[in-house]
């Protein structure tokens, strides 16, 4: 296969992953109304992942706070991903399993959402979050991938899960990507109207 052969696959791969993906359009509607909710009800969002997730927690993060297309008032929304100090302090003294987990116990009330984001459904820092999560009677929203992994099984009723459709972490990433920006388009639909 040649070089151009190799990237018009990649396209056709992604394309068609996405394509699959929209199956998730019921229980994405269903987050995006849970993450609003929260927000209406004075609640904040909390957003955590690894590497690419983590960048993809940011971005989350950062449309609510700021803006995604239609300007608008604020939105409380915070990536567990950014503080150096807080990751490594806690990573230093508790574990790197816990550097999501303890933020989670210590900013996550009754009524909020955390935005849990694995590709693989195993990061063991995400699940510990989520079950931090549930003892501060949180929501869960979890994008994951392959077949959800360890997160699939640790989700209650309430809680939502995005599971993209694919094995391979790029195709997973792009599908996330493209789920965040379906949950900050309906967030907005449903603060502002369409």
């Amino acid at each position: 296969m040649s070089l151009v052969e190799r990237i018009k696959q990649q396209f056709t791969d992604s394309i068609r992953v996405k394509e699959e993906a929209m199956g998730l359009a019921v229980p994405l509607a269903a987050a995006c109304e849970a993450i609003t909710n929260s927000l209406i009800g004075d609640g904040r969002i909390l957003a955590c992942g690894n590497g690419g997730s983590a960048a993809d927690a940011q971005h989350f993060a950062a449309e609510l706070v700021g803006r995604f297309e239609e300007e608008r008032q604020e939105l409380a929304a915070i990536a567990l991903t950014t503080d150096s100090s807080i990751l490594t302090a806690v990573g230093n003294d508790y574990g790197f399993e816990e550097v999501f987990a303890r933020q989670v116990r210590a900013l996550g009330r009754a009524g909020d959402v955390l935005l849990a984001i694995s590709t693989s459904g195993n990061s063991a820092n995400v699940i510990k979050a989520i079950a931090a999560a549930k003892a501060n009677e949180m929501t869960v929203v979890a994008l994951t991938g392959n077949d959800g992994g360890k997160i699939e099984s640790m989700l209650r009723e309430g809680d939502i899960h995005l599971c993209a459709p694919a094995k391979r972490t790029a195709r997973i990433q792009e599908v996330h990507l493209l789920l965040i920006h379906c949950l900050c388009d309906g967030i907005d639909n449903l603060l502002l109207g369409a």
